[in-house]
């Protein structure tokens, strides 16, 4: 498929699958800032091809690499050569495994987790490009729930694993605090200083301490958040000027920015999607 000469980003929840959010766009110049999702995010390219850095590894993928990203991971993305054509969806952990019980007929009493994030398989990739199409087509009920059940069946099968938590330490459990505390005060202008007192660490350590275990600084996840909630506040059907002051942003222009640059598309174009 060749490349799009303009930037175009298709946003859609699917009620076929629980208003499971996916996304079909072209990117010449458009680049994702850090940020993670609280859903799987899946996807592959069509054309043309991506760099980005996953959990602080760089690597630039193409026609055949699937996404196979966790919840919780922090990744980037920005246009590689003369720019990328993807497909993602954003399926919930419980929906994963209400899919996963559905195909093998047993219980998965388990977190499901993907051991490599983009492997190579162009099979795969192939398989769940034509479920997307069939999804962004509106095709029937059937067709779409056979073919999205199988693809992402078959890659579980293929990759998946379960989540290892790992071993706590004083550090871990002291940048644990602080993300906590911006989770639970994201809507607030929390300063540094403040912020390493919770953590009981020199701001200098807090910082360092808190890049090498989640991969983004505490502004960057502290903006992050505050974009996961503005997400379910547009679900909601909140409108966009209300949702910039209820998460924080200094005013809508500065919750665009932001939100386009973690999501690909506007808060606009989300809340109608």
């Amino acid at each position: 498929m060749p490349l799009a000469k303009v930037e175009s980003a298709r946003f859609w929840r699917d009620s076929r699958f629980r208003d499971m959010e996916c996304l079909s766009a072209s990117f010449l110049t458009h680049e994702y800032a850090p940020h993670a999702h609280d859903t799987f995010s899946i996807g592959a390219i069509e054309s043309g091809s991506q760099i980005a850095t996953l959990s602080g590894r760089r690597e630039e993928t193409g026609p055949g690499d699937l996404y196979l990203i966790d919840p919780g991971v922090v990744h980037d993305g920005a246009p590689g050569g003369e720019g990328y054509r993807y497909r993602m969806i954003y399926p919930d952990t419980k929906l994963f495994i209400d899919i996963l019980e559905d195909v093998t007929g047993k219980a998965f009493n388990a977190t499901p987790s993907f051991a490599g994030a983009l492997p190579r398989d162009p099979q795969l990739a192939k398989a769940f490009h034509i479920a997307h199409r069939t999804l962004e087509s509106r095709a029937g009920a059937l067709e779409s729930d056979e073919n999205m059940f199988s693809v992402l069946a078959a890659i579980f099968a293929r990759y998946g694993s379960t989540i290892v938590l790992p071993i706590d330490t004083k550090e871990r459990s002291a940048v644990a605090r602080a993300r906590d505390y911006l989770i639970e005060n994201f809507e607030i202008d929390v300063g540094l200083e403040e912020l390493a007192k919770v953590a009981g660490l020199s701001r200098a350590h807090l910082i360092r301490a808190f890049r090498r275990e989640y991969h983004i600084t505490p502004h960057a996840f502290l903006t992050d958040r505050r974009v996961l909630v503005a997400r379910r506040l547009l679900r909601e059907g909140h409108m966009p000027a209300d949702v910039a002051l209820q998460c924080g942003f200094a005013d809508q222009a500065h919750f665009t920015r932001h939100f386009k640059s973690r999501t690909g598309v506007t808060p606009g174009q989300f809340r109608v999607g």
